[in-house]
């Protein structure tokens, strides 16, 4: 038999058929999926009405502030939050056909996890393109958090 034991179904050992693969990986295949967008653009975004949702941890929203009007959800909460058909789901998430723009600290995790919404059927989720250091960068507006 080969290194990998496949069971009668034709599955093989952890990942998948392809077997494991890493991050750097995971993160190239899901980012293929999605239409990036940076800074100026989910501004203009967010202008026409598409949602910002900000997944930066307490401690980085407090030190280096807030997006107006992003809606923040911490990471382990969005697909419940986002799921226009979940029973935790937030206002804002009252339809598959909304836009989301999920925003991290550096544009890595909000990568995986617009990937995950698009696999609740929100196929309009992406990501911003380095995440709220790459808005902050880019001159656009950012709230103090403790306001």
């Amino acid at each position: 038999m080969s290194g990998r034991e496949t069971s009668g179904d034709g599955a093989t050992g952890p990942g998948g058929p392809e077997g494991p693969i890493g991050i750097d990986e995971l993160l190239e295949k899901v980012r293929a999926d999605l239409d990036r967008i940076g800074p100026e653009r989910a501004f203009g975004e967010a202008s026409a009405g598409a949602l910002l949702v900000d997944i930066r941890y307490a401690a980085l929203r407090e030190r280096d502030g807030l997006i107006p009007g992003a809606l923040i959800v911490e990471r382990n909460e969005l697909e419940w939050r986002l799921d226009p058909q979940g029973s935790h789901r937030v206002p804002e998430a009252d339809s598959h056909e909304l836009r989301i723009v999920v925003i991290c600290n550096e544009g890595y995790a909000s990568s995986l996890a617009a990937a995950s919404l698009r696999q609740l059927g929100l196929h309009r989720a992406t990501d911003l393109i380095g995440g709220f250091q790459a808005w902050k960068a880019a001159g656009l507006p950012v709230d103090r958090a403790d306001r």
